[in-house]
């Protein structure tokens, strides 16, 4: 079952993704702030800046009763100190009666709390997008119950991650380090999940890892979580998920839920795209770069896999690469099954995103993949999509599409939307609610890429053409679906 956080308004009492609500947050829109100047050399005496990487998890079965009464509490001590309360707070304006005033604009104030990992000892601090979404100041609660300032340094709402900072006083705070999920982690493994749930002061939840790379859930455009059972609930969004090393495994990000409380289904961001994440918010960034493959995918199935041979559905298909791309560049031809992404092994598109857009700018990533009945190794740069920042067109005039703000459609500017990258076009990426295309029907993501006949392919052609017409016939695309649209 696909399920989307817009899904959630329109579920049945019976079946709810709480995606927002598991950190008891509000979905509000983001902040902005200073990012935050990495140095370019460490001086003596300042906080590490470096991101620890734990040490491999050495398993072993129990071999004794008294290994199977061994207690969590070591690790708790180790990891908890590391996990703190975020507050977010915002105030909203409403209209209230007054017997004497009639009608006022009162403020209100709102407040949201959930869970955040301090993940550097100079204070820097990461958290779900959803728990501080919109807010117009932010504090942070330690285990210890001291409380801090903190400002966003970089929210990124399509991995709902954002990482945050406090000033610390030149005091080194506690930290997890990062596990290794993409080698260390398996099926089966023990986790604690430590966070605040319903406000209540920090709780920890034992369970196992249930499941890997869930790529189906639909709660964010770069989905490949780690499911558990550990009892994840309200207010334990940005909370840690550890293991018996107490390393950061994920941060804990949604559960699926029939009653708004934990059924033992949890889903956890993995520590390789937090790590990224928040690797971009030292170095300065106000956004995260991601590397791009540059080649459309189609799921491998029982079918597709018997016609082309194979003895089962593995890898996926390489069915068309944009020209140029760092996928066409490794030699990737259309054909290929591609089964492992820097070792991973991938079984749908969406995996073969992630693995790709979880790599350093300017690595090399090793390809595996299948050609001819036989395998073949590459090796495609991680490099950004082309096509560079979007370069929004205000529409105004008296036609159609007066009041929207259109992009060109390119990799770059599809893949920051959510888009097709190989679509053309011009897509809308806001509307004005008064204006004539937002009464009209038009949503943002709508993509339009003809006008009376004329196909269009950046957003000065499409002004040019909506200023000059009388009448006008729009070929438009949403959500996968065609349409002409005559006025």
């Amino acid at each position: 079952m696909k399920i989307t956080r817009a899904g959630l308004l329109k579920a049945s009492p019976f079946i709810a993704l709480v995606a927002g609500f598991a950190g008891g947050a509000l979905a509000i829109a983001p902040i902005a702030s200073e990012t935050f100047q990495a140095p370019a050399q460490q001086q003596a005496g300042e906080p590490s800046l470096q991101l620890v990487q734990a040490e491999p998890l050495v398993r072993a079965a129990p071999s004794s009763r008294g290994e199977v009464q061994l207690s969590f509490a070591p690790v708790v001590t180790r990891a908890s100190p590391a996990v703190v309360n975020v507050y977010a707070q915002r105030v909203r304006r409403a209209m209230a009666r007054d017997p004497f005033f009639g009608r006022f604009s009162a403020p209100r104030v709102e407040q949201s709390l959930g869970s955040g990992v301090i993940v550097r000892n100079d204070g820097i601090i990461v958290t779900n997008n959803h728990v501080i979404e919109g807010a117009q100041s932010l504090k942070v609660v330690m285990a210890d119950r001291r409380e801090f300032d903190a400002e966003l340094l970089l929210a990124d709402p399509r991995v709902d991650l954002a990482v945050l900072r406090i000033n610390t006083g030149g005091e080194r705070m506690p930290t997890l380090p990062f596990a290794d999920t993409q080698n260390g982690l398996q099926v089966g493994d023990l986790v604690l999940a430590i966070g605040n749930p319903y406000g209540l002061e920090q709780t920890v939840t034992s369970g196992i890892i249930s499941a890997l790379a869930r790529t189906d859930v639909g709660i964010s455009d770069y989905a490949f979580f780690i499911q558990t059972d550990a009892a994840i609930n309200r207010g334990n969004s940005g909370g840690a998920l550890v293991d018996m090393s107490g390393a950061l495994v994920g941060i804990n990000s949604a559960i699926f839920s029939e009653t708004g409380g934990s059924n033992g289904i949890g889903f956890a961001i993995p520590s390789e795209m937090v790590r990224r994440v928040v690797e971009s918010a030292v170095a300065g960034g106000t956004s995260v770069v991601r590397p791009w493959l540059g080649a459309r995918l189609q799921n491998m199935t029982q079918e597709l896999a018997r016609s082309m041979g194979l003895p089962r559905p593995e890898g996926v298909l390489v069915t068309e690469l944009y020209p140029r791309s760092a996928g066409e560049r490794a030699g990737l031809r259309n054909g290929d099954v591609i089964l492992t992404v820097a070792g991973a092994q991938v079984r749908d598109d969406a995996a073969v995103r992630y693995q790709f857009a979880t790599q350093r700018p300017g690595a090399r990533v090793p390809l595996t993949v299948l050609r001819d009945g036989r395998q073949v190794e590459l090796t495609a740069n991680a490099e950004e999509p082309p096509g560079g920042a979007p370069d929004p067109r205000e529409l105004t005039g008296r036609h159609p599409l007066s009041g929207a703000r259109v992009v060109t459609l390119t990799p770059a500017t599809a893949e920051a939307s959510g888009l097709d990258p190989f679509a053309d076009g011009v897509f809308i990426q806001a509307l004005d609610r008064g204006g004539v295309a937002a009464r009209l029907g038009f949503r943002p993501g709508d993509i339009i890429d003809e006008i009376n006949g004329q196909p269009i392919r950046d957003a000065a052609q499409l002004d040019r053409a909506m200023a000059q017409g009388r009448g006008w016939v729009i070929g438009l695309e949403r959500n996968g679906q065609r349409a002409t649209i005559r006025f």
